[in-house]
């Protein structure tokens, strides 16, 4: 099943896909990175993980690196993990706890709000002006537990805002009382972070490449894409799959009381424009996002997280949940990294899409009004994106 609701742009070349040269191109790279990943969310992490003032949790991606941290009124707040007087790292690490942030170099000292309140012979300074030099703040948004950040504020939608159509669905599973299972993953992968989107919300390759989730799902699995997010899910079968592990989740997986009857069996996945996702289930829920490195290579950064749950057939429930998106995560690498190598291709230029791929639809057509040069099939020449941005 494939739906699609809401979409925001009336794309004259939806069908066609993005082509090959937008996930190879050092020039489009770049202004892709600034059109579309500096004013997107990006996920830190959960509020959990900062649940005292001082607690504090990195993330790094475009050349920057920006600190997360609970100050002691409770408010989370987003900075560059940059000091201001000579640049120096205030922080260095995924995580850690302070009471105050403290340079390295030359010990200049920020409050937990980002207030610079310490400076060594400050006489010293004919130009400085402490209120003026506080760290450079990013925006934050907090929704259902989990905190994001962002670089620069196109006018682009909420977090909360790009879910509204599926906040009731999301709502009792609880987020914002679940709890890490496990530290960040890092992989970097050999693939555009394009590539590793369009994968994670093509609904043909299921029954082609994943025997597991076939096996799982049957015919259940369906598509949609709503404005911002695109919604997967299927059904978990009774009939017995001829895999151990496989059958083990599905005999084994216990009645979680506080979601409804039609969440107990389903696996859900939400995609969050342009670089994130949900995956939902009733044992658990991890996040991912693929962050752009180079124009053929990406960083996967996952977490997971759960309610607490003592019982032994939950903890074993959620082990053989990894075993078997283990299985298919390997599967989607083995594809991806050949797809980005036929990107590559002189022959390749963009191909027809299909009237049910309604998410790959989706994000293109947002590509494309963001990047008007996105719908040539074949790059321009060297020097093009000098001309659009002005140089």
């Amino acid at each position: 099943m494939h739906r699609s609701t809401d979409l925001p742009y009336a794309d004259p070349d939806a069908d066609w896909s993005l082509p090959g040269w937008l996930y190879t191109d050092p020039e489009y790279f770049e202004l892709e990175c600034a059109r579309v990943i500096r004013p997107s969310w990006q996920i830190v992490c959960h509020e959990s993980d900062l649940a005292e003032p001082g607690t504090w949790r990195t993330l790094s991606y475009l050349g920057e690196q920006l600190v997360a941290v609970r100050g002691t009124d409770g408010v989370i707040r987003g900075f560059h993990n940059v000091c201001r007087h000579r640049a120096m790292r205030l922080v260095e690490g995924a995580s850690g706890c302070a009471r105050k942030l403290v340079c390295h170099y030359h010990a200049w000292v920020y409050e937990l709000d980002g207030r610079l309140s310490g400076v060594p012979m400050k006489g010293d300074y004919p130009a400085l002006r402490l209120e003026e030099n506080g760290l450079a703040a990013v925006e934050v948004e907090t929704w259902r537990g989990f905190v994001f950040v962002r670089l620069e504020d196109d006018g682009g939608p909420s977090v909360a805002t790009m879910m509204a159509p599926y906040d009731a669905e999301v709502a009792p599973y609880r987020f914002e009382e679940m709890r890490r299972l496990s530290d960040v993953r890092e992989r970097e992968r050999r693939v555009n972070w394009k590539n590793v989107g369009d994968n994670y919300s093509d609904n043909l390759h299921i029954p082609v490449a994943h025997d597991g989730l076939t096996r799982l799902f049957g015919k259940s699995y369906a598509i949609e894409a709503a404005g911002w997010v695109d919604r997967m899910s299927g059904e978990l079968v009774e009939r017995a799959s001829s895999d151990w592990w496989e059958r083990f989740y599905q005999t084994h997986l216990p009645r979680v009381d506080h979601l409804p009857e039609a969440s107990q069996r389903r696996w859900l996945y939400y995609k969050l424009w342009p670089n994130m996702a949900f995956d939902i289930y009733a044992d658990q829920i991890d996040f991912m996002q693929w962050l752009p490195l180079t124009p053929t290579t990406s960083l996967l950064r996952e977490m997971s997280f759960a309610l607490p749950d003592e019982r032994r057939e939950m903890r074993l429930v959620r082990y053989a949940n990894w075993r078997i998106n283990r299985t298919v995560n390997a599967e989607d690498t083995w594809l991806i990294e050949r797809v980005q190598e036929g990107m590559a291709s002189s022959s390749y230029t963009a191909g027809p899409i299909g009237a049910s791929e309604v998410c790959l639809r989706s994000f293109a057509a947002k590509i494309r009004e963001r990047i008007p040069e996105a719908r040539q099939h074949r790059a321009p020449p060297p020097g093009w994106s000098r001309r659009v941005r002005g140089v």
